[in-house]
């Protein structure tokens, strides 16, 4: 799923963007740009509370935080609470992402997902779901 992230999410919705934090469950900080962070007014002491992937969304000046659903689980309420607590002095403004492989395993988190956060899904990658009330509410 980080590779997706990577490859196919990132192009899609962060274009431009710049990686600034990969890990996973077993290797916290396969890619880890502190001093980036720390100029984003980020300073990480918990590594272990990071998120899967860390994307600066460079024009719009947003973190985009994304949890792979096949590492640690959902953005629930629990994680979105610990990710704002983390990320609270952040300049640019935050964007919470659970990443799924599919629709069916998305079926089975889905009463877990938090409000104001979005949902990828790779199989349908150039489509999200936002879990935001009426902001994007419209014709299309």
């Amino acid at each position: 799923m980080i590779r997706d992230i990577i490859e196919q999410f990132a192009p899609r919705f962060v274009p431009g963007g710049r990686v600034v934090y990969i890990g996973d469950t077993g290797n916290k900080g396969v890619v880890f740009d502190e001093a980036y962070l720390a100029n984003l007014g980020v300073v990480v002491h918990e590594r272990g509370k990071m998120p899967d992937v860390v994307i600066h969304h460079v024009t719009k000046d947003w973190l985009l935080l994304v949890e792979s659903v096949t590492s640690g689980g959902p953005m629930d309420g629990k994680r979105h609470a610990e990710l704002s607590h983390l990320f609270g002095k952040s300049k640019a403004g935050l964007v919470y992402v659970t990443a799924f492989p599919d629709r069916t395993l998305m079926k089975k988190f889905l009463t877990e997902l938090a409000w104001e956060t979005e949902v990828w899904v790779a199989s349908d990658p150039d489509h999200l779901i936002h879990f935001n009330g009426d902001r994007f509410l419209g014709p299309h």
